[in-house]
């Protein structure tokens, strides 16, 4: 069980109980940067590498101030400088190309990636983006990285035998990232791994995975675990041995029909769940999101509690996702008041409205 939270607690917390807020990751990119990069790729235009890095600083530095501002306790840049999950890390990696886009679904397209050569770490990842977003921000900053399985299941396989021993390579070039990320001070990694929410059988690999990650980094470093969607009773409860000290879930979207999966078996760590949904365009009040708050603690007491979006609010109007953000945040914030205030029977579970 993790011991490594209150470290992300405000000196001047108003309240006795704490629910850490954060966000899953990625938030809507202003539009003007979409501009930019449109102008970096154009060969005729005169906008070069320097002025894409001071365009996406300034667009990390709006965001991040943005997450400030809605009261969150610890941010993120909005993934400003990545284009995809899978694309931006391929690009980083010795050992990838690429060869066209391909159609993934509707009239969406992904730059998927190939493994033509055994994969090796040749560059830093995201030490300069956490750095950046550290030196900008007074709150602690969580750097979300996807995961190696996810890595490996959303790209073409063209050297290893199988996709898992590509995810092992890989799972120790995400080791070697966190190490450096470390270093530079960062103190909350989430991985996303959102491709165990389709392939569930594959559950043991992830595990194996997250053995390599945490290889040698110290127990005051969270390390959080991102999966959305699916079926999740194919992964509970044998997910709980992750070497993780939380879980972040998406069951907002599901109305929480699958909470009930996470009661049969106690749950032993951190739960980070989602109390605003990424995929509906209209920002929930905050007696709602409260009553969403109250459904954690059927599962986890309030000093395991993180309060999180289901995903990453980079599909939705940036007006939303601030109004989701600040929201969910005001709403931790009364229920932690109520929880002060002994008004809320917290004995695993709480009462709900139904």
């Amino acid at each position: 069980m993790s011991n490594n939270r209150d470290q992300f607690r405000p000196e001047n917390h108003p309240h006795d109980h704490f629910l850490l807020t954060t966000v899953v990751g990625s938030y809507k990119k202003p539009k003007w940067l979409d501009r930019a990069r449109e102008l970096l790729e154009d060969e005729e235009a005169s906008f070069d590498e320097e002025d894409w890095a001071e365009a996406t600083d300034d667009a990390a530095r709006l965001i991040t101030e943005e997450h400030e501002r809605s009261g969150l306790d610890a941010v993120v840049d909005g993934e400003m400088r990545r284009n995809e999950m899978v694309e931006y890390f391929a690009h980083l990696i010795e050992g990838y190309e690429f060869n066209g886009r391909v159609k993934v679904w509707g009239h969406n397209y992904f730059d998927k990636p190939s493994v033509v050569e055994e994969v090796e770490y040749d560059q830093e990842w995201l030490v300069d983006e956490f750095e950046f977003t550290d030196s900008v921000s007074s709150r602690p900053v969580k750097v979300p990285i996807t995961g190696p399985y996810t890595l490996a299941n959303w790209s073409f396989n063209e050297v290893y035998d199988d996709d898992e021993q590509l995810a092992y390579d890989l799972a120790d070039l995400v080791n070697e990232e966190i190490e450096r990320l470390v270093d530079a001070g960062a103190k909350y990694i989430q991985i996303d791994e959102p491709a165990l929410a389709t392939t569930p059988d594959d559950h043991a690999i992830v595990g194996a995975c997250l053995d390599r990650i945490v290889d040698e980094i110290p127990d005051d470093v969270r390390v959080g675990l991102h999966v959305c969607y699916g079926d999740y009773s194919r992964i509970y409860p044998e997910m709980l041995d992750y070497p993780v000290d939380e879980y972040d879930l998406e069951l907002c979207n599901g109305n929480y029909e699958q909470l009930d999966v996470f009661v049969e078996d106690e749950f032993t760590k951190d739960l980070a769940l989602g109390v605003v949904d990424a995929h509906v365009a209209e920002v929930e009040p905050v007696e709602e999101i409260k009553e969403n708050i109250l459904k954690g603690f059927e599962v986890v007491p309030p000093e395991r509690l993180t309060v999180s979006p289901d995903c990453g609010l980079k599909l939705l109007p940036r007006e939303v996702a601030y109004g989701k953000m600040e929201n969910m945040v005001q709403a931790a914030r009364e229920v932690e008041a109520e929880l002060d205030a002994g008004e809320i029977d917290v004995g695993l579970a709480a009462p709900t409205s139904d």
